[in-house]
C-alpha cells in the first residue's frame, strides 16, 4: 500500500468508528483486511432483514442489513455482471451500503443477479484471528422500476394515542421521509384514508376527523386543496378523475377475548356514495345503498367500467351496539357496471361469494393493466388488520373473461400473521402491502414483484438507512400507496384548509338513509390501523 492509500485508509477508518461500517472503493485494501482464501462455513450467514432470493426494484434504496454472527469484523462484497464491486467493512455487523455506487450497480444490471459475499472474522483460541466465508446471498434486479414514492399512515399501535398520527411519504430511491399531514395541524385530529387518482399526487384525497373543525374530506387538484364538508370513508377515484366514490361507515372499535388480538372493528351500518367533482354534488345508486346490506371498500376498474366493492347482509336493527353475531358477518366481493358517459349504473354480479369461500372478502385492488385483482380474505368481519387469518389472494380477470368464472388463488407471499392494506405500482409490476409478520403486533410495509404470470415473488421489507430501525420502532405503518411523485401541497397548506371555515357543502339525496360516522371525540377510533 502506498503512502497516499495508507493515509486515506486511516481517514476512512476513523470515519468508520462513527458509523460502524466502511465502504472500500477505488484502491486495493482487500489484502489488508481479508486473506486471499477464507475457509467456507458451509451455510448462509444469519442476517436481517433477509433479502435472499428476492426480486428487487432497480431504483430501490440500498438494502442495508445486519449480520447476526459473532465476530470482530465483517466484510461484504456486492457484485453483479457489470460495474464496480462494492466493498463494505464493519466492526458491528451493521452493513451500510453507499447510495451512489449502489444505484450505479443496479442501473447497470437490470434483469440480472446481484450477489452479496459475506465474511466474518473470529478470534481463535490461540489469540489469533481468522476470516470465515459464508454462502453468498443472491437476489434478482428487476427490469421494471417501482414508483418513486410511497405514502402511508404512521401511528402508534396502542389505540388511545393520537399524537403525531399522520400521513407521511417516503422516497423509495433513498431514505427521506417527509410529512404530508398530521393531526397536530388541526388540534390533534384524526387523519384517515388517503387516496390518489392513477398513482398520481396531483389529484388526491385525505379524510380528516376533528371535533373542533368538523370532519371533512380534503380534495387536492393540480396543487389546490379544498375542503368538502362530508365524511369520506374508504375512497376510490374514477380513472377519469371526474368522480370520487367513497363509503360512509358507522364504524366502532371494540374489545373481546376471542383471540390473541383483543381489538376488533365492525361496521354497524354503511353505504357507498360518489362525489361528482364538476358539479360538487353527491349521488348514490340503489344497489350501493341497500337498507338490508352493508357496502364498503369501493374500487374502480382501470377502464372505469366496473366498480368493485364489498357487501354483507345487515341482520340487526340496533345500529348503536355490537350485535352478538359479529363473528358471523362475512362480506361478498361484488362488482357493478357503470357507464361514465351517461352516469348510469348497470347490472351487479358476485365476484367471490363469502358463503362459497367460507371467509369474508375485503380490500379489492386491480392492477393498472386491468388483469389482476388483488384482495384479502379472513375469517370474518370488515377489518383484516386485526385478524391473523387475513391473507392475500389474486384473480386473473383476463381468464375470467374467457371462462366466465372468477377463480382465485392464495398468494405464496402470505405469512402466519395478518396481511392487509395493499396497492399496485403504476406499471403493475409491484405491490406494496401491510403485514404483521415477524412480531404479530407492528404493521410494516413489504414490497413484492409480480411477474407477467401473476406470481408474487418473495417480498422485501421496506429498507431503512439503519437496518436495526424496526427492532426498536414503536410505530405501525399502514395503508401503503405507491405514487409516481411526492405530494406537492405542503403540510402547512393542508392544515390551513382543514382549519378553515370555507368548505364545499354537500349532502346525500334526502331519500337515502345515511349512516352517521362515529364522532371524533370517541376514544380509540382515531387510531384504527
Amino acid at each position: 500500500m502506498d503512502k497516499y492509500n495508507r493515509h486515506l485508509f486511516i481517514v476512512l477508518a476513523a470515519a468508520a468508528l462513527l458509523t460502524g461500517s466502511l465502504c472500500l472503493r477505488g484502491f486495493h485494501l482487500l489484502e489488508v483486511v481479508l486473506p486471499n482464501s477464507a475457509p467456507a462455513v458451509g451455510r448462509a450467514a444469519k442476517v436481517h432483514p433477509d433479502y435472499s432470493d428476492t426480486v428487487i426494484p432497480p431504483n430501490i434504496a440500498p438494502l442495508n442489513f445486519v449480520v447476526e454472527e459473532g465476530g470482530s469484523r465483517y466484510f461484504v462484497r456486492i457484485r453483479a455482471d457489470q460495474g464496480r464491486i462494492i466493498k463494505v467493512l464493519s466492526r458491528t455487523g451493521v452493513i451500510t451500503i453507499p447510495e451512489k455506487p449502489w444505484h450505479e450497480l443496479l442501473a447497470a444490471n437490470r434483469g440480472k443477479r446481484l450477489v452479496f459475499e459475506l465474511f466474518v472474522q473470529t478470534d481463535n483460541k490461540d489469540g489469533g484471528r481468522q476470516w470465515q466465508r459464508f454462502d453468498a446471498v443472491r437476489c434478482t434486479i428487476a427490469n421494471e422500476e417501482i414508483d418513486n414514492y410511497l405514502v402511508y399512515r404512521r401511528i402508534h399501535p396502542v389505540h388511545a394515542v393520537h399524537r403525531e398520527m399522520g400521513i407521511y411519504q417516503r422516497d423509495l430511491e433513498g431514505f427521506g421521509e417527509s410529512t404530508v399531514l398530521t393531526g397536530g395541524y388541526f388540534d390533534e385530529g384524526c387523519v384517515n384514508c388517503h387516496t390518489f387518482c392513477n398513482n398520481r399526487t396531483d389529484r388526491m384525497l385525505i379524510s380528516t376527523r376533528t371535533e373542533k373543525y368538523t370532519s371533512a374530506a380534503i380534495l387536492v387538484e393540480d396543487g389546490t386543496a379544498r375542503k368538502v364538508g362530508a365524511t369520506f370513508g374508504y375512497s376510490s377515484w374514477h380513472p377519469s378523475g371526474k368522480i370520487l366514490t367513497y363509503s360512509m361507515n358507522k364504524v366502532v372499535l371494540f374489545h373481546h377475548s376471542a383471540s390473541d388480538e383483543s381489538r376488533d372493528v365492525m361496521d354497524l351500518d354503511s353505504l357507498i356514495a360518489y362525489y361528482v367533482v364538476g358539479s360538487q354534488t353527491i349521488k348514490t345508486a340503489p344497489d350501493l345503498a341497500r337498507k338490508d346490506r352493508l357496502e364498503t371498500y369501493p374500487m374502480w376498474s382501470p377502464d372505469g367500467r366496473f366498480l368493485y366493492f364489498c357487501s354483507a347482509p345487515l341482520t340487526w336493527t340496533d345500529r348503536t351496539t355490537i350485535p352478538p353475531e359479529y363473528k358471523e358477518v362475512r362480506y361478498d366481493l361484488m362488482r357493478i357496471a357503470y357507464d361514465p358517459d351517461r352516469d348510469e349504473w348497470g347490472a351487479m354480479e358476485t365476484v367471490v361469494s363469502a358463503k362459497d369461500a367460507g371467509r369474508t372478502v375485503l380490500l379489492p385492488r386491480i392492477s393498472p393493466d386491468g388483469r389482476w385483482l388483488l384482495f384479502c380474505m379472513c375469517e370474518y368481519g370488515c377489518f383484516p388488520v386485526y385478524q391473523r387469518s387475513s391473507d392475500l389472494y389474486m384473480i386473473d380477470l383476463e381468464a375470467a373473461k374467457q371462462t366466465g368464472r372468477f377463480e382465485y388463488r392464495r398468494l405464496d407471499i402470505n405469512s402466519d400473521e395478518s396481511e392487509s392494506w395493499h396497492s399496485w405500482s403504476s406499471n403493475g409490476r409491484w405491490i406494496a402491502f401491510s403485514s404483521k409478520r415477524g412480531s404479530g403486533v407492528f404493521t410494516r410495509t413489504w414490497l413484492s414483484y409480480v411477474d407477467p404470470n401473476g406470481t408474487a415473488r418473495k417480498p422485501l421489507l421496506l429498507p431503512q438507512r439503519d437496518p436495526t430501525h424496526y427492532d426498536s420502532c414503536l410505530w405501525t405503518y399502514s395503508v401503503p400507496e405507491l405514487v409516481t411523485s411526492p405530494v406537492q401541497v405542503t403540510k402547512e397548506s393542508l392544515g390551513r384548509v382543514v382549519r378553515s371555515s370555507d368548505k364545499i357543502s354537500v349532502q346525500l339525496p334526502i331519500t337515502t338513509a345515511s349512516p352517521k360516522a362515529a364522532p371524533a371525540t370517541q376514544p380509540y377510533l382515531s387510531t384504527r390501523e
